[in-house]
This record gives C-alpha cells, sequence and structure tokens, in this order.
C-alpha cells in the first residue's frame, strides 16, 4: 500500500516502528498461499458475521486457534434444541473468552476469531503480545455485505438484521481506518484479504 499519513507522522515523532499494512486484495488468485508470523504473536482474524472467518481458519491453521464458533457449536450439542441461541449466548461468549484466557497463559502463538465489534478484545491481545515481547498481527476479511449475508445462508445460522448492521459499522470503520494507516493501538500489521485472497491460503502459521 502508499505511504500512509498517520505512519510517516509517528516516524516523525521518534515513536514506536510504523505499523505494516499489506494489502492482498484484487489480485485474482495471485496472492500468498501461506502467511508466517514470529514466535510468540498473536493474529486475530476478523470481519463481518458470514465472511468466512471459522472457515479460513479451519483450513489454514495447524497450531493453536480459538474460535468463538467453536464454542457455540459445544453449547449447541449440550442443550436442547428448542432453546433459542440468544438465551445461552452468554455463557458461549463466558466459554471462549475463558479459554483464549488459558491459551494466552501458555504463551505460545495463536489464531484467535474476532466479531470486530468487541474492541477490548484486541486491546486486550495488544496488551498480551507486548508483555511477552511479541506482535499482535490483524487479519481482516473484507467481503461485500451480500457475500456475507450469503455465507450466513450457506452454513444454516445467521445473526439478526440489528447484530449485523452493528457488525457492519464497526467492520466497515476498522477497514477505513486500516487503509489509512490507523491500525488498533499495539497492532503491528495488518492484512487485508478478501474473498479469493482468502480461498487461496493455504496456511497460517509461525517461524521458530
Amino acid at each position: 500500500m502508499p505511504q500512509q499519513p498517520a505512519a510517516q507522522a509517528r516516524r516523525a515523532r521518534g515513536a514506536l516502528p510504523a505499523p505494516v499494512v499489506r494489502d492482498l486484495r484484487a489480485r485474482a488468485g495471485r496472492s500468498p498461499r501461506a502467511l508466517l508470523f514470529g514466535p510468540g504473536d498473536l493474529v486475530v482474524v476478523t470481519g463481518l458475521p458470514g465472511s468466512g472467518k471459522s472457515t479460513l481458519m479451519r483450513r489454514t491453521v495447524r497450531g493453536t486457534r480459538v474460535d468463538s464458533q467453536d464454542a457455540r457449536d459445544r453449547w449447541d450439542r449440550r442443550v436442547p434444541r428448542l432453546l433459542p441461541y440468544a438465551v445461552y449466548r452468554p455463557l458461549v461468549r463466558l466459554a471462549h473468552y475463558a479459554g483464549l484466557r488459558r491459551v494466552l497463559r501458555t504463551g505460545g502463538p495463536a489464531v484467535v476469531h474476532d466479531c470486530g465489534t468487541q474492541a477490548w478484545v484486541r486491546r486486550w491481545l495488544a496488551r498480551e503480545a507486548r508483555r511477552r515481547g511479541a506482535s499482535l498481527h490483524l487479519l481482516l476479511l473484507d467481503v461485500t455485505p451480500q457475500q456475507a449475508l450469503a455465507g450466513q445462508r450457506e452454513r444454516g445460522r445467521g445473526v439478526s438484521r440489528y447484530a449485523f448492521l452493528r457488525h457492519r459499522a464497526a467492520s466497515e470503520r476498522l477497514l477505513r481506518a486500516v487503509e489509512r494507516g490507523a491500525l488498533p493501538a499495539g497492532c503491528g500489521s495488518a492484512i487485508l484479504v478478501d474473498r479469493d485472497a482468502a480461498d487461496t491460503l493455504r496456511r497460517i502459521g509461525f517461524t521458530g
């Protein structure tokens, strides 16, 4: 991507190294097949509901991954079928964050699912990465609302219209900020991928 004004300003002030933004969109499938990060690094995968975050993580991550969808699937198998998800959603969230905390305490690298509206989770991960002397990276799936809604229909599980609009607003704000080079606090890099780039990826891993 071209030089971002925000990044130039940070360098001029002698602050932390400017974050790196890699734009892998609109490459017609000619994008990397693997993304490798440093030992101990944390990677956050974010995007609209239905954009393919869980699918991408299951296909490409061979190491530790923390996906809220996995927590929901476990609870779905335990509760009566007729019980609405809204009733036990707080328990799913609690289980997901408890699992994330356990993973972070190991000190190892991990790929983490992020719904995009919980900025405090990214702040938490940024603090943890900084504490261990590693980096936090953002992998942002940029798909259209139509593609995301189609993804929800394909998996047979969606979110309410209100929730989707909330996710869409948060995702668009994050995307525009990243395109300007204004990454969330604590992020060392961001990678933008569209559906083609996501489909081309075969591995998200760590060195060392």
